[in-house]
């Protein structure tokens, strides 16, 4: 049996689409992490969503910690999920624990930009809207 196909994408079979995430390799995957803009963040960068990562500000839209803000602690690929700082709980014995919280309950509120790549394609779509 195949392993993966890009083509299960286009299938409108709730299985198919179930199956395609799961079976999706780590560069697919890394697409299921985009995350809204706000408004302003949008109207500037002239983008509606880009992929979240390390040391974005975020806000929580839904959830036990709906409307909050944090920064980005940790991004796991294989499970598709973002951790945020603040947003903890205690355990049973005692230890605290991140939340993992899926992407798309999470709009960008402040974009880190001291990747130089990053950067770049963001100037590219903003010299795009003029």
């Amino acid at each position: 049996m195949k392993e993966f196909s890009i083509k299960w994408r286009g299938s409108k079979k709730p299985g198919k689409q179930r199956k395609f995430r799961i079976n999706a390799p780590l560069h697919v995957r890394g697409r299921f992490l985009n995350v809204h803009l706000s408004k302003e963040l949008g109207k500037q960068h002239n983008k509606r969503s880009m992929r979240i990562r390390k040391g974005d500000d975020v806000k929580i839209l839904r959830g036990e910690f709906r409307n909050k803000t944090g920064k980005v602690e940790r991004v796991d690929l294989k499970k598709g999920r973002v951790f945020v700082s603040d947003m903890v709980v205690s355990k049973k014995d005692g230890t605290k624990s991140y939340i993992s919280i899926d992407p798309s309950n999470l709009v960008i509120v402040e974009i880190k930009t001291d990747d130089r790549k990053r950067r770049k394609m963001l100037e590219k779509n903003a010299g795009e809207q003029k």
